[in-house]
C-alpha cells in the first residue's frame, strides 16, 4: 500500500525530533538529523532548541570549540554543521560537486587552472593548521603567486579546498566574517572511487534522517545528479527497503527506521532560517504547502524562520520588541495559537542571553509578505 503524504511528514518529523523534544547531547543530536544548516549563525542553535529538551547553547559551543561538531561547506556547497566524523565522507561524496562548480569560467578568469588548484590545495591545508582568517589567507595566496589574487581565485579555491570554519566569539560560535581551519580527521580522497564510496554512506545517513525518499530527494539534498544517486542505490539494494510514495514513486528507506501513523500528533515549533526539513527534498511538500514556498524561499535563496503548525509551514515569525511576531498564512485555531504562544516564551528566554533580535538584518523580506494574520506572542 501507498505511504500518504502525511505519513511521509510524519516520518520526517519524528527521524528529525521534531515530535517531541529529546536529552541528548548536542554532538548525538546532529548525528541523529545528519546535518544543520549553518549559513546564519544563530540557526545550528535555534534548530537545536526545537529539538532538544533543556537545550544549553553552551554544550554547542563546546562541541563547535572541541571539533566534536564542525561547520564546513558541504551539501548543496552551503553551510552545514555535522558530527566531525560525518565530515570526511561528505566531504569526499561532495568532491566532484565542489570541483565542477568552483574551477568553472570564474575561477580561471583569474589565471589559474584547475592543476594550479590541486597543487595549492594541499598548501592552503598545511597554511591553515591554525584558524586563518580571509586576509591572511589571501596574503598568504599572494605571496605564493608573488601578485595580488584575483577575487575569483579566492573564490574557489576556499571550497575546493576542505576547510572547516574556526569558531570566531559570541554571540554564537560564527559570526559573519569567517576565520578557516584544516580538518583534524585528515585530508577528504577525490578520486572517483571515493567519492562513490563516500556517497553511498551519505545516502545512508540521510536515509536514516530524511527517509523515505525517492532519488530526485537524495540528489537535492546533496545537489549531486542523479545519475550518481541511482548507482549508490543500487550498490545498497540489498540494504534498502523499496516503498511507494502517494504519488507512485519508487521511495528508499532503511528497514525498522520509524514511520509513524499520520495521526501522530505534531506540536508547534518556531522554526529556524534555512531549516534543513524545508530543503532536504525535491518535493518540498513535505513540509512546506506550495502555496507557500514563494513567500518563505525568497527569490536570493533566503530561508524565512517559519511557524510549523500540525508538521507543516503555516506561516513566519520574527523578534520584536516585547516577544515574537507571528504571522499566519491561513486562520489557526486558538489551541494552536496557545502553543505557539508557549514556544515564544520560550524562544524569547533562550535568545535574551545571546542575540535577541536574530534574524534582524532579513526584516526587509516583512514588508513583502502577503495580508495574513499577525500577532505579537509575548516574550517570557
Amino acid at each position: 500500500m501507498p505511504l500518504t503524504a502525511r505519513e511521509l511528514n510524519r516520518s520526517t518529523l519524528a527521524r528529525q525530533l521534531l515530535l517531541r523534544r529529546e536529552p541528548l547531547d548536542p554532538a548525538e543530536r546532529v548525528r541523529r538529523v545528519v546535518a544543520l544548516q549553518a549559513q546564519q549563525p544563530a540557526s545550528p542553535y535555534l534548530a537545536l532548541w526545537n529539538r532538544l529538551s533543556d537545550f544549553d547553547p553552551t554544550g554547542l559551543d563546546a562541541a563547535f570549540t572541541e571539533h566534536a561538531v564542525v561547520k564546513a561547506t558541504l551539501m548543496r556547497i552551503t553551510l552545514h554543521a555535522v558530527r566531525a566524523e560525518d565530515h570526511t565522507a561528505f566531504r569526499e561524496a561532495m568532491h566532484p560537486v565542489v570541483r565542477a562548480a568552483r574551477l568553472g569560467p570564474r575561477f580561471t578568469g583569474s589565471g589559474l587552472t584547475a592543476e594550479d588548484a590541486e597543487r595549492i590545495v594541499p598548501r592552503l591545508l598545511e597554511f591553515a593548521d591554525l584558524p586563518r582568517t580571509t586576509a591572511e589567507c589571501e596574503t598568504w595566496l599572494g605571496e605564493l603567486l608573488g601578485a595580488p589574487p584575483h577575487k575569483g581565485a579566492w573564490w574557489g579555491l576556499r571550497q575546493l579546498t576542505p576547510l572547516l570554519h574556526a569558531p570566531t566569539g559570541p554571540p554564537w560560535s560564527f559570526g559573519h566574517r569567517p576565520s578557516y581551519v584544516a580538518p583534524r580527521t585528515g585530508t577528504p580522497r577525490t578520486d572517483p572511487a571515493a567519492s562513490a564510496a563516500a556517497l553511498r554512506i551519505l545516502v545512508v545517513r540521510y536515509l536514516s534522517g530524511f527517509g523515505p525518499a525517492s532519488v530526485a530527494d537524495v540528489a537535492q539534498f546533496a545537489m549531486v545528479t542523479r545519475s550518481r544517486v541511482r548507482a549508490a542505490l543500487a550498490e545498497l539494494a540489498g540494504e534498502l527497503d523499496r516503498l511507494e510514495g502517494p504519488g507512485g514513486e519508487e521511495l528508499f528507506d532503511l528497514p525498522g527506521a520509524p514511520r509513524p501513523d499520520a495521526t501522530a500528533p505534531a506540536p508547534p515549533r518556531l522554526m529556524a532560517m534555512w531549516d534543513s526539513i524545508l530543503l532536504a527534498y525535491a518535493d518540498r511538500g513535505r513540509v512546506l504547502p506550495p502555496a507557500y514556498r514563494r513567500v518563505v524561499i525568497r527569490a536570493n535563496g533566503d530561508v524565512l524562520p517559519t511557524l510549523l503548525v500540525d508538521g507543516y509551514v503555516a506561516g513566519v515569525w520574527r523578534p520584536v520588541d516585547g516577544g515574537v511576531e507571528a504571522t499566519a498564512f491561513h486562520p489557526l485555531p486558538e489551541e494552536v495559537w496557545e502553543g505557539l504562544a508557549v514556544e515564544a516564551r520560550s524562544l524569547t528566554e533562550f535568545l535574551a542571553g545571546r542575540e535577541p533580535e536574530v534574524y534582524r538584518r532579513y526584516g526587509h523580506w516583512w514588508n513583502r509578505l502577503p495580508d495574513a494574520t499577525v500577532r505579537l506572542l509575548p516574550g517570557g
